[in-house]
């Protein structure tokens, strides 16, 4: 499954892994960029081996190079917030 922004997905590697990130940007083909939020998942806004990414098959519509406040916002929208609070187990 391609990554492209708004795609939900997991971190599986990483002082992160296991917990749940939205893809902002592709910067090229072996990384994108993503964010938790931090306020929602505890993910910052970093840089990202597609690799070390699980895609969930969930989505959001936000532009390319979206902020942290419009991420939160359209995830509160599609109802996906609490799902992002959960760590999954790896």
């Amino acid at each position: 499954m391609a990554l492209k922004p708004g795609s939900i997905c997991v971190k599986t590697a990483g002082r992160e892994a296991g917990k749940k990130c939205v893809v902002v940007d592709v910067l090229d083909k072996n990384f994108v960029l993503i964010t938790g939020p931090p306020s929602l998942s505890g993910v910052k806004r970093r840089k990202a081996n597609v690799k070390h990414l699980e895609a969930t098959g969930e989505y959001i519509d936000i532009p390319r190079g979206a902020d942290d406040e419009l991420v939160l916002k359209k995830l509160e929208e599609a109802g996906l917030a609490e799902k992002l609070r959960e760590k999954v187990r790896i």
